[in-house]
């Protein structure tokens, strides 16, 4: 099920639903990737959950929609989600940038619970080296050869992964990755939640990479003993930073068991 959802400001993404019983999970996919992204994830979950999906703007099919990227304004966007869903939504399960939304979207109350996966909590990496370059090569190459080379770089991934990269960059401007760092700060010491999310207030489980993760050592460190007694944190020792793709039966399972907690 696929629905058009406009926002307060005028700005619309899509909305996408698999199955059709049980409690609402909410997922908000990460940079370059879009809501297709989880459909993988549904396929496991739909038969006991309900599972949700949209699109951030810039991305998938809100890519003309350039701004703002502020995460103020885009949990703005996930609280009207959350409207059009119309019932309490069990879990927000984010993913690096949607793990941020998540986590801040969880202070808010918009879930009763949050699997923040590799949540880029505290943004030191060089903005435009690390996220504005690696996109703008991606983008510079045609549709034909940009779907081949995702084929190809992706391949371990699956095809429904695949296809929701794909889908994310497909009509993607590099305009929006660059809002996203400057509406954000990125250029002038980055962005940082780690005071907001101390001694986390609802059910939270932090799933980290071991490897090329965005959270730094010295903040998993801080993570493991600031987020407090409701935080459960565990590291995917052999994976990066997309290790629900990576390592998806384990990721699976781990949210099964944070999910079935009382």
């Amino acid at each position: 099920m696929e629905r058009r959802i406009t926002f307060d400001d005028g700005a619309t993404t899509a909305l996408e639903s698999w199955g059709s019983t049980g409690p609402s999970i909410l997922c908000i996919h990460g940079i370059t990737s879009s809501r297709k992204s989880w459909a993988h994830l549904a396929t496991r979950l739909a038969l006991a959950y309900r599972v949700w999906a949209y699109d951030q703007r810039g991305h998938g099919d809100a890519a003309r929609t350039h701004g703002p990227m502020t995460h103020e304004r885009s949990v703005r966007d996930l609280a009207t989600i959350v409207q059009e869903i119309g019932e309490p939504v069990e879990a927000l399960i984010g993913h690096s940038w949607g793990g941020v939304i998540a986590l801040l979207g969880g202070l808010q109350r918009l879930g009763e619970r949050v699997i923040a996966i590799d949540p880029m909590v505290h943004q030191v990496q060089p903005w435009k080296e690390d996220f504005v370059d690696d996109v703008a090569a991606d983008l510079e190459l045609d549709p034909v050869a940009r779907e081949r080379e995702y084929l190809h770089r992706y391949a371990s991934w699956g095809e429904l992964e695949v296809a929701g990269k794909i889908h994310a960059v497909r009509d993607m401007s590099l305009e929006s990755i660059e809002r996203l760092g400057r509406d954000n700060q990125a250029d002038q010491g980055g962005w940082d939640l780690r005071d907001r999310i101390t001694d986390y207030p609802i059910p939270l489980l932090a799933l980290l990479a071991g490897q090329d993760s965005v959270v730094t050592d010295e903040d998993k460190r801080w993570l493991d003993e600031h987020l407090g007694p409701n935080a459960r944190i565990v590291t995917f020792d052999d994976d990066g930073h997309n290790l629900h793709r990576t390592n998806f039966d384990r990721f699976v399972e781990d949210v099964n068991a944070f999910l079935a907690t009382s």
